[in-house]
């Protein structure tokens, strides 16, 4: 995420000289009446500086805390009041003071020249306009008043025409627009050739500021409090229009592993430094939301619970620190379903860098894969935790582009083996063993002296649950290859499918000494044993 914009540039050197000219002009405008309503807000603004900065010039989660405009937050958790609170609060000092003191000036004329409702109204549609341009053209965080500084600067150039030649009422003929537009064109070029600066928001002020300054009536023409009304109505409307426009959702696919999320458009990819898919709504610490996703190769079908239970034992031990933050509680591995799939599901609390986080994580098997998706979410935004349910019911299983590819290679290659086997290894792969059954014995009568394939044809079954073809095809692997590690293995399935453990480890031995270095076969071997032995060592129970 960037550093918080803001909207105001007035700490540029070029530009303090035109200040201090409207803050001494500022007493021309009128007829001497008090501006309170501009000293209201000015005061108010120091005030919630001093407290918000208390312990010294605020950070950004500080900002955000208090009203900071945050797109995420304004799109995804639904808080629109930010684009009102946002013009209210200032990076650090020199921001607050710069902002004020040409708000001071230019603020004081308007209200001198027109009815408080209207001045309300043009600081409502002027704030509003500006933290909607700032939302429509980026999600970054911006704070700052100046965007009602170009509202007023905006309603001054079209009054101060107006009023030209009015005998009566207050004008702030000083400010008229051969006047003014200069200074407003030198700011704005300022704006845009600095670093930091929210030139979307101060466009959608002054633009306001021009709108309002056509449509609303000076002191001098009389009231208008039903057309500000208005006016604010069409504002918030506007800015209705614009966040329902950010708020929009967008699905983003992994072909490779065949597994579409819907997520908030304004959600980006991030680098996680583990090859895994990474996304966030943008923010690096309070409100901060993530979705990681990963394809894990189990190398046997399976429910997803091992590698659950691995997350589990390996990231979420209470008081460690993970990639999210430190673990305070995980609950248990329980049953769920994702995307139609049957699926495990793991809760947890943790300390993030944001505050307190919800964390769900959720392992889904397809064949020899298991897909790990985990969502984070900020517990002090609770409307996140609708963002999480939509991206979670929205999780779709899709065929993945390797299948794809073997599919095409065995319609384009009709009647020969290898794009046969390669079809049916990978349907068995991805969890569809029964569709992978065809064409490998397809392969096997067009190849009958490949071992592997056999091998394969033989795992399809099993799979399937087709005990007794699989073991009839690991039979007849073991005729064409005696020493085939692969073709021993099936008849290890075989014994294993029959419920005959001692004959499998038989199996499983012999294989070991056609390949005692095979780190795969001794780890089977092992487990096995540890099966056959645990019951017998197990005391009984009392």
């Amino acid at each position: 995420m960037y550093p918080p914009r803001t909207t105001g540039f007035f700490a540029h050197p070029r530009v303090r000289k035109a200040l201090l000219s409207i803050g001494r002009l500022a007493g021309k405008g009128g007829e001497g009446r008090v501006p309170a309503l501009t000293i209201a807000l000015i005061a108010a603004q120091a005030i919630l500086y001093a407290f918000v900065a208390s312990g010294g010039p605020p950070g950004v989660d500080a900002l955000i805390h208090w009203g900071a405009k945050s797109g995420p937050l304004v799109t995804d958790a639904g808080q629109g009041w930010r684009l009102l609170s946002a013009n209210l609060l200032h990076r650090d000092a020199l921001h607050l003071g710069l902002n004020l003191l040409v708000f001071a000036g230019v603020g004081t004329a308007v209200e001198r020249a027109c009815r408080w409702w209207d001045y309300v109204a043009l600081l409502a549609v002027s704030g509003l306009a500006t933290m909607a341009g700032s939302l429509w053209w980026s999600p970054t965080v911006s704070v700052g008043a100046s965007g009602w500084v170009f509202g007023c600067v905006g309603a001054l150039l079209v009054l101060g025409r107006r009023g030209r030649g009015e005998a009566r009422g207050a004008r702030p003929g000083w400010f008229s627009g051969e006047n003014a537009l200069p200074t407003v064109l030198v700011f704005l070029w300022l704006g845009w050739t600095s670093v930091g600066v929210d030139n979307a928001g101060h466009m959608g002020g002054l633009m306001a500021g021009l709108l309002v300054g056509v449509l609303l009536r000076s002191r001098a023409w009389g009231a208008g409090g039903v057309r500000a009304a208005a006016l604010v109505g069409l504002a918030g409307l506007g800015a209705a229009v614009v966040v329902m426009e950010r708020s929009r959702w967008r699905v983003e696919h992994d072909d490779g592993f065949g597994v579409a999320v819907s997520l908030p458009d304004g959600w980006r990819r991030e680098e996680d430094g583990q090859g895994r898919r990474a996304f966030s709504n943008g923010l690096k610490g309070l409100g901060r939301a993530t979705l990681t996703a990963e394809a894990i190769e189990a190398g046997e079908p399976g429910d997803g619970s091992a590698q659950a239970q691995h997350f589990l034992d390996a990231s979420l031990v209470p008081g460690r620190a993970g990639p999210e933050g430190h673990t305070v509680s995980a609950g248990a591995v329980e049953p769920a379903s994702l995307g139609g799939r049957p699926a495990q599901r793991i809760r947890a609390e943790l300390d993030g860098v944001g505050g307190r986080t919800h964390l769900v994580a959720w392992f889904v098997p397809r064949g020899e894969w298991v897909y790990r998706i985990v969502f984070t979410w900020p517990q002090a935004y609770p409307a996140y935790a609708r963002v999480v349910e939509r991206m979670t019911a929205d999780v779709r299983f899709e065929e993945p582009a390797s299948l794809r590819v073997a599919r095409a290679r065995a319609l384009l290659v009709p009647g020969v083996a290898g794009p046969l086997r390669e079809l049916g290894l990978a349907l068995r792969r991805w969890g569809l063993p029964a569709d992978a059954v065809e064409p490998l014995a397809s392969a096997v009568r067009l190849a009958p002296t490949q071992v592997d394939t056999r091998v394969e044809l033989a795992r399809a079954y099993f799979e399937s649950g087709q005990v007794e073809a699989g073991c009839h095809a690991a039979a007849e692997a073991r005729v064409y290859g005696p020493s085939d590690t692969g073709a021993l293995e099936a008849g290890v399935r075989c014994a294993l499918a029959r419920g005959d453990t001692a004959e499998a480890l038989l199996r499983l031995e012999e294989a070991r000494r056609v390949d005692p270095r095979d780190a795969r076969l001794r780890a089977a071997e092992g487990a096995l044993k540890a099966a056959v032995e645990g019951p017998e060592r197990s005391p009984p129970r009392r």
